[in-house]
């Protein structure tokens, strides 16, 4: 497990404090577009990690998707996601630090884990992405295109991104998010990033 200064008493605190200003109260609707898409088997394996409130499970569920991985670090908001889907044999929740997590997934899904954790980390979450992930399979998310003082969240360039992203992943979609909410229009980015093989 990696030594991260954002442990996970750092995050239950700030959900039992209600300090989560990142928090939108819905599923992201540049997620809602993605997944309708007609050209994606409903049997997808997805992972959510840093999940939060996880708006995005039930988003899923209405969809379709039946095999969805709800991961967060914090131990009393993956208590009460573990309760409210206890009986739903479709999302599996585990309280994990992403780095110690093991699994194949078809999709990831990124929303607001990536700026959450500081940037020394970021080549190790990009080569865990890619470890998690299936042949060809794909990390889609929407990030920061601006810059915070301080952190979390932490910002970041497009520029940046994709010098990061590169060596693992094909760049399939990498554009100015169409669907941010208000508050966030014109500083995000819709990224779409297929696994690449590495090595022999």
């Amino acid at each position: 497990m990696m030594n991260n200064p954002l442990d996970a008493s750092f995050w239950d605190n700030r959900y039992i404090r209600n300090e989560t200003g990142w928090d939108i109260g819905q599923a992201c609707p540049a997620f809602d577009h993605y997944f309708l898409s007609e050209d994606i088997d409903r049997q997808s394996r997805v992972l959510i990690p840093g999940a939060g409130n996880a708006y995005e499970v039930d988003m899923l569920l209405g969809h379709g998707y039946s095999q969805v991985t709800v991961l967060d670090i914090a131990p009393s908001l993956a208590e009460r996601l573990q309760q409210k889907y206890l009986s739903n044999d479709s999302v599996r929740v585990l309280c994990q630090d992403f780095f110690a997590h093991e699994g194949t997934y078809d999709i990831i899904l990124e929303q607001t884990f990536f700026c959450a954790l500081p940037p020394s980390y970021r080549e190790a979450y990009a080569r865990k992405m890619h470890a998690l992930l299936a042949d060809s399979a794909y990390l889609v998310g929407v990030l920061f295109n601006r810059s915070f003082e301080g952190g979390p969240p932490f910002g970041g360039s497009g520029d940046e991104y994709r010098s990061l992203f590169e060596p693992f992943f094909t760049l399939e979609i990498f554009e100015s998010c169409k669907r941010s909410i208000a508050p966030r229009r014109g500083t995000e980015l819709f990224v779409k990033l297929r696994k690449k093989r590495i090595g022999s």
